[in-house]
């Protein structure tokens, strides 16, 4: 009788696999095999219309949960570890039986009393997933770290598995069939196959551990199984608010509005983004090139390419002692990206693509810290926790962050934007996340690391404010670099779909050395996408190499326009009052008595004494930036973010002297006999006559650039059209005498030596050229 059953086992067996082949599972065949068995006698069934009967269950079809980035494409049918390791839950030769079907009961009777150990049972809660040791621990970028192990595939899957295990079979029906409504596809219909193993081993296979987390829950939640939602989430606490932070992330970062953020002009920033240099050894992230000069007035140092590392990798350096580093400030020149990067490494995590080791990253932004500034927060104070709270709602009632082993960043950006100076010296001391008191108080414990002590900390922010912070409370500052010439070429080939005109304009910005290098800013070469596409739209454009002069005009308009958003809540395109014009008639002054004093670095006595105040210069402008102190003065000392800004903005301050005051400041000062004067000081030619005499009596390269800017600035499209309506209101009349100013050039260009003409060609070029 043995081997008649034994026999007939195994012929149904045999019948049931040419049926139903279960490939192996991505995540591993985690099932007992007594789905075989439930199948058949599901089989047998078919005639009394068992499964009409319980469609009656199903409920309208719920909201559809959120999507995240991270899961992407994985194959559905992939061998891996995991498949191997649980293959072995069930003993080998065992024979599984349904333990819920009829031939249990025959068997029982006739031969399960007998020698039951020949037997292997299908036990009512499946086997437990064995614990995976030494599997692969590295990310995309090969960076080492383990998670978490109650943010790990087998802590969630046990978790799962343990708590529907409890369901009786009508509630696992249920579950099932209103589980299966989230993602209507036919593939789903695999999930009412099986038992419990078999089905939480399906549903991570095709949502993956995070989503099949949260739609468990969600489904239980119709199911109204109170007892069990509060218990999984108990348990998946860590991994719940991780995948909160994931998904915030990933909606805030996966669309990059480059520039000046236009409505429909978004784009994917995976599809665009080319990560700038970035080095540990900074010197204030100044670019030294220069057109027409070997080496500015005060040479600038640039980093050595073994000071440079991946933005990935910055909580992969280690101090001194061997140790991970703790807090990493960020700085750069306006421009360079620190926005944009911040952003990539939020969405690489988001997307598990990097820094999978570390268990959150939390966002405590400068801009959105300074609203608790307001009067009621300063009279009734605030705590840390409240501040986290404000920020990501679902940390609520969460210990997480004050766990020891807890392994975390938080990301405090735009550290320029906070309306008050931070007093590290007199500050007193906190430790209780639950303190209230003022924000400022907060915030400086936080940076000394009395609050939240395991947290890793980010701060970014332009030089020039984030070297308040205590040099004893930074492990790296970090400088980023820009672009080289090939990440120049592969930002604009990224950003156009059409191959020729990409070619294009890779090939017209470097037919000028200036855009060439001014390129090297991240932003910059945004404005020389945007302006060239702009201008490829006419026809026959292309023949003319493209003029400076403008990409300069359009370089501190948005940059103004940039400044009244960011740091004073301005609206877009709000009209300039007096002050911005002020601003940058009195930058352009400093700059022409720097150029004078043949120098590119200022302090802060240079700034007083155009009655400005250091902030506006320094940080708000995103004209300048600070230059590392030098270990011989220690003095404080600025510069422009690249010299052809300084000497743009000389020839800015001469032409509207010239044109709303109707002064001539070169005439003032020591002229050089170079030719003689012929023409009125008042006039155009007069007043390019006395910049052509300056720079023909100097050095190459001294006074070149500043007169072929002050030519542009002559151009009627210039004036008239780039910078009316922002220095000055429309209508005010065009410079008249340029053809004066023409034929002064051209004479001037027969007579002069031949290392001279080129520029002096430039200078035409820019004066008289029509198109861009």
């Amino acid at each position: 009788m043995d081997s008649e059953s034994n026999q007939a086992a195994g012929s149904d067996v045999e019948s049931e696999s040419e049926t139903y082949e279960r490939p192996p599972s991505s995540y591993g065949s985690m099932k007992s095999e007594c789905d075989e068995m439930e199948k058949k006698s599901d089989e047998e069934e078919e005639g009394g219309g068992g499964i009409p009967e319980v469609v009656c269950f199903a409920a309208p079809d719920p909201p559809a949960p959120p999507v995240v980035g991270s899961q992407m494409g994985h194959s559905r049918y992939t061998e891996t570890l995991y498949t191997e390791a649980t293959e072995q839950t069930r003993p080998p030769d065992g024979m599984v039986i349904d333990a819920g079907s009829e031939e249990l009961d025959d068997l029982e009777e006739a031969e399960l009393d007998e020698d039951d150990e020949l037997l292997t049972t299908c036990s009512p809660e499946p086997p437990e997933p064995l614990e995976m040791e030494g599997l692969p621990q590295e990310d995309e970028s090969s960076q080492p770290g383990k998670l978490d192990p109650e943010l790990d595939l087998p802590y969630i899957f046990k978790s799962i598995q343990e708590v529907l295990s409890r369901l009786n079979n009508d509630e696992l029906f249920k579950f099932k069939i209103w589980f299966k409504k989230w993602e209507p596809l036919p593939v789903l219909q695999q999930i009412l196959d099986g038992d419990v193993l078999d089905f939480v081993d399906k549903i991570i296979e095709l949502f993956g551990q995070d989503k099949a987390l949260t739609k468990t829950i969600s489904t239980l939640e119709r199911l109204e199984k109170t007892e069990e939602i509060n218990e999984l989430k108990t348990k998946c606490a860590k991994a719940l608010f991780r995948f909160y932070l994931k998904e915030f992330l990933f909606r805030k970062s996966q669309i990059t509005h480059e520039g000046v953020p236009q409505a429909g002009k978004q784009q994917f920033l995976n599809a665009v983004y080319v990560e700038p240099q970035i080095s540990i050894r900074g010197f204030g992230g100044v670019d030294p090139s220069h057109e027409i000069l070997t080496q500015t007035p005060k040479p600038i140092q640039v980093p050595s390419e073994d000071s440079l590392v991946a933005l990935n990798n910055l909580f992969r350096l280690q101090k001194e002692d061997g140790s991970p580093v703790k807090t990493v400030v960020t700085t750069g020149i306006p421009g360079v990206g620190m926005s944009v990067s911040v952003a990539k490494f939020c969405l690489d995590w988001s997307e598990e693509k990097a820094n999978r080791d570390i268990q959150y990253i939390l966002k405590l932004s400068f801009r959105s810290l300074r609203h608790f500034r307001n009067k009621e927060y300063e009279e009734e104070g605030i705590s840390m926790q409240e501040i986290l709270e404000y920020c990501h709602a679902p940390i609520k009632g969460l210990k997480i962050l004050e766990e020891e082993n807890a392994k975390y960043i938080i990301i405090m950006d735009c550290y320029d934007c906070y309306e008050a100076p931070l007093d590290f010296q007199k500050a007193p001391e906190i430790t209780d996340n639950n303190t209230k008191t003022h924000i400022d108080i907060l915030i400086v414990n936080l940076i000394r690391g009395n609050l939240l002590p395991n947290a890793r900390l980010w701060i970014l922010g332009r030089r020039g404010a984030v070297t308040e912070i205590p040099s004893k409370f930074v492990d790296v500052v970090a400088e980023l670099q820009g672009f080289t010439d090939e990440m120049k070429d592969d930002y604009l080939t990224k950003h156009f779909a059409d191959a020729q005109l990409s070619a294009k304009i890779v090939r017209h910005y470097k037919r000028v050395p200036t855009i060439q290098i001014l390129a090297r800013q991240p932003f910059f070469t945004w404005m020389v996408s945007r302006i060239f596409k702009s201008c490829y739209k006419q026809e026959n454009y292309g023949s003319n190499k493209p003029r400076v002069t403008p990409f300069l005009i359009h370089f501190i308009i948005i940059q103004t326009n940039r400044m009244l958003k960011f740091y004073f809540r301005k609206r877009d395109n709000e009209k300039w009052t007096k002050v911005e014009v002020n601003l940058l008639r009195m930058l352009g002054k400093m700059s022409f008595k720097m150029l004078e004093k043949n120098t590119n670095v200022f302090t802060e006595e240079d700034v007083k004494d155009v009655a400005l105040e250091l902030n506006e210069v320094v940080v708000f402008s995103g004209l300048c930036t600070e230059l590392v102190p030098t270990a011989i003065t220690g003095k404080r000392t600025f510069c422009f973010s690249h010299y052809t800004i300084q000497e743009f903005m000389a020839a800015l301050y001469v032409f509207l002297a010239f044109y709303l005051d109707s002064k001539n400041v070169l005439e003032s000062g020591f002229l050089p006999r170079v030719f003689s004067y012929k023409y009125n000081g008042k006039s155009a030619a007069g007043l390019v006559q006395c910049a052509v005499a300056r720079t023909l009596g100097s050095k190459l390269g001294h006074y070149d650039m500043f007169l072929r800017y002050l030519c542009g600035l002559l151009s009627e499209h210039c004036h008239c059209n780039l910078l009316a309506g922002f220095l000055y209101s429309h209508g005010i009349p065009k410079v008249e005498g340029l053809k004066e100013v023409e034929q002064l050039l051209e004479q001037t260009i027969q007579s002069t030596p031949e290392d001279r003409k080129r520029n002096l060609y430039e200078c035409l070029r820019e004066m008289t050229q029509k198109d861009d």
